[in-house]
């Protein structure tokens, strides 16, 4: 488990703060001493987080910026730096959006395209911006949040799936060209969570699967994944303690013992291709 001070001097930005897992995973930061620096394009979402975080004693910054834009992005790492008096050690992109909820020729191109560009190239733009000082420091982590990438495509989803596994190609891609500036890169798939997406697929349910609409009003219900656990595989993820581990497709359910081990098969936690 981590402890409170973990993360102390450690600088972690986040993209999509403002909400959802983005929000979830800047306030366990904050507990863990870090200081944090949220990045969210709507202005009384972060606001909000922003007051979450000093009332818990945490230390946290706003940002306004678009992942989209790639210039607003470096902006945004370097106003964190400025202000911080350091880079930033830990990146976790958590932006995005669900896109149309349809079929693929039903749904507008503009509304799919917006989807890869938020949910792919938003990560792209983000890694950009801090692996310049990672590598010049020769330490850095990025966690990447994704789905459930290895699991059947459902219908209709057609924007977000293909942009989530899109993302995971780019992590095993991206980890290989940085690690010998240990630089460590992973994919982080958080499980369900109770988020506004939930209600979206609800809303939905005529045009969806039964069992995803069942499943999405089982996590209104529970919550979905323990937040605990969310963040204690995060925070091991952005820690010393799993350098050995980079490339890799890391669920929520991942047996921790399992991830500490040093000498896991090289193709176990990637794109999790099943061969028969």
């Amino acid at each position: 488990m981590p402890t409170i001070t973990e993360f102390r001097n450690k600088n972690v930005l986040v993209t999509g703060a403002g909400r959802g897992l983005g929000k979830r995973l800047a306030l366990g930061f904050a507990r863990l001493g870090a200081k944090i620096a949220m990045v969210s394009r709507t202005k009384a979402e972060l606001d909000l987080a922003h007051i979450e975080i000093e009332q818990a004693g945490g230390n946290a910054l706003r940002i306004r910026a678009d992942v989209t834009d790639p210039e607003q992005l470096t902006l945004a790492v370097d106003r964190a730096r400025v202000v911080f008096g350091s880079p930033i050690d830990i990146l976790i992109c958590a932006a995005a959006i669900h896109g149309p909820i349809d079929s693929f020729l039903h749904a507008s191109q503009k509304a799919w395209t917006d989807t890869v560009m938020v949910n792919l190239l938003g990560v792209v733009h983000s890694c950009r911006a801090v692996l310049p000082n990672m590598i010049e420091k020769r330490s850095g982590k990025i966690i990447v949040l994704t789905c459930d990438s290895h699991g059947t495509a459902g219908l209709n989803f057609s924007a977000y799936a293909t942009s989530k596994t899109a993302l995971v190609r780019f992590v095993e891609s991206l980890a290989g060209e940085v690690l010998d500036h240990n630089v460590q890169v992973n994919c982080f798939d958080p499980g369900p969570a109770y988020t506004n997406l939930t209600d979206e697929i609800i809303r939905a349910e005529d045009r969806l699967d039964a069992h995803v609409v069942s499943t999405a009003k089982e996590v209104r219900r529970t919550g979905g994944a323990s937040p605990e656990l969310q963040l204690e595989h995060a925070a091991f993820l952005a820690s010393e303690r799993s350098n050995h581990i980079t490339g890799k497709l890391i669920h929520v359910t991942d047996d921790p013992k399992k991830l500490t081990n040093t000498s896991f098969r090289p193709d176990a936690y990637t794109l999790r291709r099943t061969l028969k």
